[in-house]
């Protein structure tokens, strides 16, 4: 069955039909979801939805859209989280530079959400767990800062960098993941980068309720996305590495059961 490793089942988009959508997941062929938290309530949710749901897993961690007005008190609530037996990894966490031009009043500093990430990836460090990283538009910054933790496992979310930083990124022994923004028509660069990495490190995911993948987002003009969709991703990696969906959807999950040490 198909692995989602990365969905936000906590999004206020999923209040209405949250539980029946969940338990509709293994009629369709979804086996396991791992559902991050971005901050310290949204990690709370995760684990009250993986208490529920034997499928279900969860990371803990504070996004870097939250650096601002974090306290060591929050630090501390995330590693009380992270005992928690269905917390699987850290996260998710990062640096995420991509709203300095558009919104610059509300965007954390770069200072404040590099400290961030280093006491996360320094947390991970102490409870032994792997970390979810979240890298948007600040490849550079966030690949320096995790190569201090090379003794860390990793997976880079919803991988939008170049091929050769995905090379820098395997050389540490880490992940990378896809969404359904490999299905859009303008997913060259994708296609390039996926044909080129080894099938034992690629994971996939859905980031529901975002990146609805196609042919869902063309439907609509605005399109929840949903673990029901992973398969979308599953089967354009199928198309980019050569092999068959089957195969794709039994790699991946073997994967991000590694991964997460999900047995």
């Amino acid at each position: 069955m198909l692995f989602d490793t990365h969905a936000h089942y906590d999004d206020d988009w999923f209040d209405t039909d949250r539980e029946a959508l969940l338990a509709s997941m293994p009629a369709h062929n979804v086996g396991l979801i791992v559902n991050p938290g971005c901050t310290v309530e949204t990690s709370e949710t995760a684990i009250r939805l993986a208490e529920t749901h034997d499928f279900m897993y969860a990371a803990v961690g504070i996004h870097p859209e939250y650096s601002m007005g974090v306290t060591q008190a929050d630090i501390d609530r995330i590693r009380e989280l992270s005992a928690h037996p269905k917390v699987k990894a850290i996260g998710e966490i990062g640096l995420d530079y991509y709203w300095e031009k558009r919104s610059p009043e509300t965007t954390p500093p770069r200072e404040k959400q590099k400290q961030l990430l280093r006491a996360q990836l320094e947390l991970a460090r102490e409870v032994g767990l792997p970390v979810i990283i979240h890298d948007r538009d600040a490849h550079e910054d966030c690949l320096n800062i995790v190569k201090e933790y090379d003794d860390l496992r990793g997976v880079y979310h919803c991988y939008s960098g170049s091929l050769e930083t995905a090379q820098e990124i395997l050389k540490l022994g880490w992940y990378l993941s896809f969404t359904g923004v490999i299905t859009y028509g303008k997913a060259k660069k994708a296609r390039h980068i996926i044909e080129h990495l080894p099938m034992d490190r690629i994971m996939i995911e859905t980031d529901s309720p975002y990146l609805t993948p196609e042919p869902e987002r063309l439907q609509a003009k605005r399109v929840r996305n949903s673990s029901l969709f992973v398969h979308r991703v599953a089967e354009r990696i199928a198309e980019f590495q050569g092999l068959t969906v089957e195969e794709v959807e039994r790699i991946t999950t073997e994967n991000g059961k590694r991964f997460f040490a999900i047995d």
